[in-house]
């Protein structure tokens, strides 16, 4: 029997061990072909990748694989969710038949992540953290809706080439709209078990569905596709496809509207006043579970909340040094609301903050070979967000390429409220979402085809936000920061960073109410208020993720520091880059142990 066999016998196995299915006796197992434990390990990874992408369609799409792009998937259901424990406690058992001691180190390194990813994530497969989780199906920050406008819109990842794409489309919103109605269900089962979101997340979701409502059908992002048919299509072809792509849309806003008024109309007057998980229903074991999925690492509440205190009083010394570089006469508060409202640091137009981000982008571009060896081959865009989705989206974000660098990674930045976009931030913006930020660690990831799928396309938080925080404090190897304002940028960067340690567990541990939250942001920062209650919204509705970036990044300058100090001259900052990112977003003690076998392996060479 083949291992790929094997694990589809073992996979029906632990089928049969479920509840719901019919019990048999197995068949007696052939004796496995004789392999090493190499090939042992990764027959198991090629094939939990296999099972993934097929219980996670979008998966599959997202790197630029369209053999299943008719379906979404069906999340929120009783079988997906079986189908996902099951499939991580078949990958458990598989692995533990694995001589780990047999591997060589970039194996061992493999078999650790694979260990600790399925460990983390079986956490997640409880009834307990269902109960707590599907019954919040959507916040205004992850929710489906959130991004299916975009991603179905002709510009987003899905590919629009061939008719079949223009079909899959189709097909996928069917899938949306089982999916919206699926979400309503959840949200009333939270109605009734007591676990409910909080008003003030509810009342973002009404506004973001109000605003896509709002759009004619015949502008919505939905119907985008009809506009940019290819030229090989019919005239027939396009007519009917035309004709499909409206009464979907159609389809698409009726189920949104379905929502939207359940949402304002049920479940607002249900949703909880308080901000915080400490104060919703078995919340204090759900933020418990954020803190470990986030930081990868052994840590509680109140030291996190400690050390963010630390930082915050840190870093303020450092602005109040750059205050006195620039001759700022005056308190700190009047020196960040200087910063704020002088209309000198405020773009003059859309079309200005898009060059800005352009020159930006050839400058990095110009000097990033000083630090890196390694590169993606995978090209970077900039691009602004569509102004019908912009007002609820973050400063910036990235989007990953294809694998194979066909498509390209794009920042996005975002200009609505232009006065509120401070300009010293956007050279910090762009090293962190882009260049050498999210779009090295991720692309670089991906694009090593001798690491395993779950290291190309998985990986934590904590090493993806670092690194990119990390990327930030590159400008001044780069000279960026030879210009204040770009240092100011950083470190109002680095402070809001600092502050989320803070807040965060402010919110969701002590109590805090959001007004606290935002009234600390804004004493201890130059940033705007628009900015500060996005910050503060965003941290209510994912709690613990903010978490990642800070103490992610404290990681990654510790083990830099301790390589410079160890090796000495025999430091060398590209080499050091390179082991950090080459082998994809590792927990953080994997990442550790890696780093300090190659200090060892470095001193003694």
């Amino acid at each position: 029997m083949t291992l790929r066999l094997a694990l589809a016998a073992s996979t029906a196995l632990l089928l049969t061990a479920q509840p719901g299915f019919a019990q048999s006796a197995p068949a007696p197992a052939a004796a496995a072909a004789a392999q090493s434990e190499h090939d042992k390990l990764f027959a198991l990874f090629d094939d939990a990748d296999a099972r993934e992408l097929a219980l996670n369609p979008l998966s599959r799409l997202f790197r630029g694989d369209d053999s299943n792009a008719g379906r979404l998937g069906d999340q929120l259901t009783d079988s997906a969710f079986l189908a996902g424990r099951t499939d991580i406690k078949l990958n458990l058992a598989l692995l533990a038949q694995i001589d780990r001691s047999k591997l060589n180190a970039t194996d061992q390194l493999a078999y650790d992540v694979f260990k600790y990813t399925q460990e983390t994530n079986l956490k997640g497969y409880s009834d307990a953290m269902r109960a707590l989780t599907e019954v919040r199906p959507l916040n205004h920050f992850f929710g489906l809706h959130t991004y299916y406008p975009t991603f179905a819109s002709g510009t987003g990842v899905a590919p629009f080439k061939t008719l079949q794409n223009y079909e899959d489309n189709l097909t996928r919103h069917d899938d949306y709209i089982a999916f919206v109605d699926r979400a309503i269900a959840r949200f009333r089962e939270g109605m009734k078990s007591g676990v409910l979101e909080t008003r003030l997340t509810t009342e973002i979701m009404v506004s973001q569905l109000d605003t896509q409502l709002a759009q004619p059908i015949a502008q919505s992002q939905y119907m985008g596709p009809t506009t940019m048919f290819p030229d090989s299509f019919s005239a027939a072809d396009k007519a009917r496809l035309t004709a499909a792509y409206e009464a979907k849309t159609r389809a698409i806003y009726a189920a949104n509207t379905r929502l939207r008024d359940f949402l304002r109309d049920e479940y607002l007057p249900a949703a909880r006043e308080s901000i915080g998980l400490s104060q919703m229903k078995g919340g204090d074991k759900l933020y418990a579970r954020a803190i470990e999925e986030s930081t990868t690492l052994p840590l509680d509440a109140e030291t996190i909340h400690q050390l963010g205190l630390s930082e915050v009083a840190r870093i303020k010394s450092e602005l109040e040094a750059l205050q006195k570089e620039v001759k700022f006469k005056g308190t700190q508060a009047q020196f960040f609301d200087y910063v704020r409202t002088d209309p000198r640091f405020q773009p003059k137009s859309r079309e200005a903050l898009t060059q800005d981000y352009y020159r930006i982008g050839r400058e990095v571009d110009a000097r990033i070979g000083a630090l890196f060896s390694l590169v993606p081959k995978s090209p970077l865009e900039i691009r602004p967000y569509d102004p019908s989705t912009e007002k609820f989206e973050a400063g910036g974000s990235y989007q990953s390429g294809s694998p194979d660098g066909k498509r390209p990674g794009v920042f996005y930045f975002n200009a609505y409220d232009l006065p509120s976009r401070l300009t010293p931030g956007n050279v910090t913006l762009y090293l962190h979402e882009g260049a050498p930020g999210h779009h090295f660690q991720i692309s670089l990831a991906q694009e090593n085809e001798a690491l395993p799928a779950l290291m190309r396309f998985g990986g934590t938080t904590a090493f993806a936000e670092g690194w990119a925080l990390y990327a930030e404090t590159l400008g001044k190897e780069m000279g960026f920061f030879k210009n204040p304002w770009n240092r100011y940028g950083t470190l109002q960067d680095e402070q809001l960073r600092a502050m989320r340690l803070v807040v965060d567990t402010g919110i969701h541990a002590k109590g805090w109410t959001r007004d606290q939250a935002i009234d600390f942001m804004m004493q201890n920062s130059g940033m705007t208020r628009t900015e500060v209650v996005a910050e503060v919204d965003r941290y209510i509705a994912i709690p613990g993720q903010a978490l990642a970036y800070k103490i992610g990044a404290l990681k990654i300058q510790e083990l830099r520091k301790r390589a410079a100090d160890k090796l000495g001259a025999r430091f060398d900052i590209k080499a050091f880059h390179e082991q950090v990112l080459n082998t994809g977003a590792l927990p953080l003690t994997v990442l550790e142990a890696k780093i300090d076998r190659w200090i060892a392996a470095q001193a003694a060479g």
